[in-house]
């Protein structure tokens, strides 16, 4: 009887002291789950240090290995998209190479969806030990901002980590938006998924690659993606605002009737000019940010390129 055959999509971006690390934990569990074929495919998303260089002597030194390197770095949602196109397995799975995925937790998830009728595993962490403060509490505000906003619900904590039946696999893969957010699009496509709890575990070496500037720009990046709450917001600030300056206007005359001297205030009308005017521009940008990502899928550009893979290497 063949053998099921599990692919681990991991992607990779200057990562040169993690990945050996990473290759001995997960042969391990690979070892404890001898009843299943395993692909390992790393995906280079256009590293800058020794990675690529790496991989490739794993592939020398394990046929399971594979990789696809870009020609750039296209970012990390562009890298699980490539290795979902590109993996063979009958159950896929996402994991980073630093580790902060415990390889372990791959014998549970594959036990949940062949015994439990689950056709997703994700993993979750319960709590953010060792994240700077500021960072965990904006992290636990984009959650509850997206969850009122969007009809889909993104479970606080979540990670790309998961196990997916191939079924699930495809039906991602047949959301071929430009602009993704991996996290809202596993719960998109629906299925019944089944979540693992864990506490947060630090990078085995190396540093993130998440500043907070980038994890900023991700969350507007979700939210736009997932709701137009933010343009029926705008629209509410500008009844709101015209309100306030109706009734604003009402009382400027109703003074100036009775008490006159009409030059008086000019502070206060001031602050309101610039309240509105910065009222306005916040609107503007909502509206732009919209346009920019209609204008960037319009635009029908490749999520990633590839520059070499695994069968270059045998020419």
């Amino acid at each position: 009887m063949k053998k099921e055959k599990i692919s681990i999509i991991i992607p990779c971006y200057n990562e040169e002291k993690t990945i050996p690390l990473f290759y001995n934990e997960i042969t391990k569990i690979t070892k404890k789950m001898n009843d299943q074929d395993f692909e390992f495919l790393f995906i280079n998303d256009g590293s800058i240090d020794d990675t690529l260089n790496i991989i490739k002597k794993l592939v020398k030194k394990d046929k399971r290995v594979r990789f696809i390197s870009f020609s750039r770095n296209f970012g990390k949602e562009a890298a699980m998209y490539a290795g979902l196109e590109n993996v063979t397995g009958d159950y896929v799975s996402i994991m980073d190479v630093d580790l902060q995925d415990p390889p372990f937790m791959l014998i549970e998830m594959l036990e949940a969806i062949k015994n439990e009728g689950y056709d997703c595993v994700g993993t979750r962490r319960v709590n953010r030990k060792g994240e700077p403060p500021i960072r965990s509490f904006c992290a636990r505000l984009f959650y509850k901002i997206i969850n009122k906003m969007s009809k889909i619900e993104m479970v606080d904590g979540a990670r790309d980590y998961r196990l997916m039946k191939r079924q699930v696999v495809n039906a991602i893969l047949s959301l071929q938006e430009y602009n993704r957010y991996s996290k809202g699009l596993f719960s998109f496509v629906g299925y019944k998924t089944k979540w693992l709890e864990y506490e947060n575990i630090e990078r085995v070496a190396g540093e993130t690659k998440w500043s907070f500037w980038k994890l900023f720009k991700y969350a507007i990046d979700s939210i736009i993606s997932f709701t137009t709450a933010p343009l029926s917001l705008a629209a509410v600030l500008g009844v709101l605002i015209c309100l306030i300056a109706f009734l604003a206007i009402i009382f400027v005359v109703v003074r100036t009737l009775i008490f006159g001297d009409p030059v008086s205030g000019w502070p206060s009308m001031i602050c309101i000019l610039l309240f509105v005017s910065g009222i306005q521009l916040l609107c503007m940008g909502i509206i732009g940010q919209y346009l920019a990502k209609t204008y960037l899928e319009t635009k029908k550009r490749p999520i990633y390129i590839v520059k070499e893979t695994e069968q270059d290497m045998v020419k």
